[in-house]
């Protein structure tokens, strides 16, 4: 077995959650060479398999009533039984030759513990111009045609940023010798979507852990899949909340992991902060506008939010 996929989801489309079945159903990769696992991550009603004996064969579905993506992703790591794991959300579609690349990778990059690539949108409506900004919240990226790494493979150095080339977690692929300290941190402390809440970080948070365990990461172009995007993600109401949510949890996250370069500040100052920001925004402009000042009130909140959050994570 050279590679586990982890396919995660609650209350899944079935359009879209059948699109990425499908899509993993047409890999070129041998198909004795790699197994899929469905984490059902407290949906209802439960999600059950295609009625269809060939693809029951080759799936495992397993449960996790713990609601959380990272506790739903511990328990599909767990079940697997190859060397590389790789993460495809519920609305993703992988390029035919996608597993296959990542074997390729991981092969002649030996010290790089979890790669990514370009993840193409493919939208249910038209952009709008003010739109293309905010692609980033969703998952979206195209680094460009040349692979790119946190530090050149087989070399070592304090970590102290966060790399901007790192693997989003729309098809992350990753070493599972690399998750050995994400897995004995079992979820604690990380902020991630749970249900319907927008807060993230989790795809961060096991970034971090394969950096800190040593291990280099990178971006390889010839890694891509497409993502689907329904139209009520592209909303303001949406936008805003979501940017809002990242921005807070990417905050603690760096926190935690002392990487951040903002000081807490106190709670009661947040309500100011937020009322100094809609201004300097201008949030009565525009959508565009409004979303940046939701962002802008997420960071705040966050950094509020470090005062009272466990002692961070020692870097080196």
């Amino acid at each position: 077995m050279q590679v586990s996929v982890v396919v995660c989801t609650h209350n899944p489309h079935s359009g879209r959650f059948m699109r990425t079945l499908h899509g993993l159903m047409r890999q070129s990769l041998e198909t004795d060479t790699w197994e899929l696992i469905i984490v059902d991550n407290g949906s209802s009603p439960p999600v059950e398999l295609p009625d269809d004996p060939s693809f029951r064969s080759r799936v495992r579905l397993v449960r996790e009533s713990r609601l959380g993506l990272t506790y739903a992703r511990l328990a599909g790591v767990r079940e697997t039984r190859s060397a590389l794991v790789v993460f495809v959300d519920d609305d993703n579609v992988l390029a035919p030759d996608y597993l296959e690349q990542v074997v390729r990778g991981f092969e002649r990059l030996p010290r790089v513990g979890a790669i990514g690539g370009r993840s193409v949108g493919e939208f249910e409506t038209p952009l709008a111009a003010w739109q293309t900004e905010f692609l980033g919240l969703l998952a979206i990226r195209d680094l460009g045609p040349r692979e790119l790494f946190s530090l050149p493979p087989g070399t070592a150095a304090p970590l102290s940023t966060y790399p901007t080339c790192a693997p989003i977690g729309a098809g992350l692929a990753v070493r599972k010798a690399a998750l050995a300290s994400w897995m004995a941190d079992d979820g604690s402390g990380s902020a991630d979507r749970t249900g319907s809440d927008l807060t993230s970080g989790g795809d961060n948070e096991i970034v971090l852990h394969v950096l800190r365990s040593g291990w280099a990461v990178g971006y390889l172009p010839e890694l891509c899949l497409h993502h689907l995007i329904p139209a009520h993600r592209l909303e303001p109401e949406y936008l805003g909340r979501i940017n809002r949510g990242i921005q807070k949890s990417w905050t603690q996250l760096l926190a935690r992991h002392g990487l951040s370069p903002w000081p807490a500040i106190p709670r009661w100052t947040v309500p100011l902060r937020r009322w100094k920001a809609y201004f300097s925004e201008r949030a009565w402009r525009d959508e565009a506008s409004r979303i940046r000042w939701q962002g802008a009130c997420g960071h705040f909140e966050g950094r509020a939010a470090i005062a009272n959050s466990p002692k961070a994570l020692h870097s080196g």
